[in-house]
């Protein structure tokens, strides 16, 4: 099977990588570069935990061809922390117990960020739309929803 260059940025760093024709983004970040944090979970787009967010956007890395996201910007769950510690919606996350078995959490982490990105103070029914692709199956979305708002607050406050 043919192989095509592809250099994009993940989480701030140039990457050049190779990609097998058809190749998706969830297999090239996981397998290719070695970015753990995007989950394989029905490999159809319907449960969100593979969301990633390509040029600020949310998509289902499941669904986009790795190629598609040559010279374009992809950030995901394991580029959220830096230098100072944990990313605001991370901490609240983890403050809240937004999650148990914590399969779920990365992407509903991205879809969030895109969320206050473009409205860093969102309503509830927001918040609830914005993560409405992505599914739970233990933790329940009560502390999801307000371990987000809670990070607005936060972000809002600072």
């Amino acid at each position: 099977m043919a192989r095509k260059p592809v250099s994009f940025t993940l989480n701030g760093a140039e990457r050049d990588v190779f990609v097998r024709e058809g190749e998706n983004l969830l297999d090239m970040l996981r397998r290719g570069v070695g970015d753990l944090s995007p989950k394989y979970g029905c490999g159809q787009g319907g449960c969100g935990a593979c969301t990633v967010l390509v040029d600020g956007e949310p998509v289902l890395s499941c669904l986009m061809l790795a190629e598609a996201v040559a010279g374009r910007r992809v950030e995901t769950a394991a580029g959220l922390a830096g230098a100072g510690g944990l990313h605001p919606l991370q901490q609240a996350f983890m403050d809240g117990f937004a999650a148990q078995c914590g399969y779920c959490t990365p992407g509903m982490l991205m879809a969030a960020r895109a969320l206050l990105d473009r409205n860093p103070r969102p309503s509830r029914a927001e918040v609830i739309e914005a993560i409405g692709g992505n599914l739970c199956r233990c933790t329940g979305y009560e502390p999801i929803i307000e371990a987000i708002l809670a990070a607005a607050e936060g972000r809002a406050r600072a």
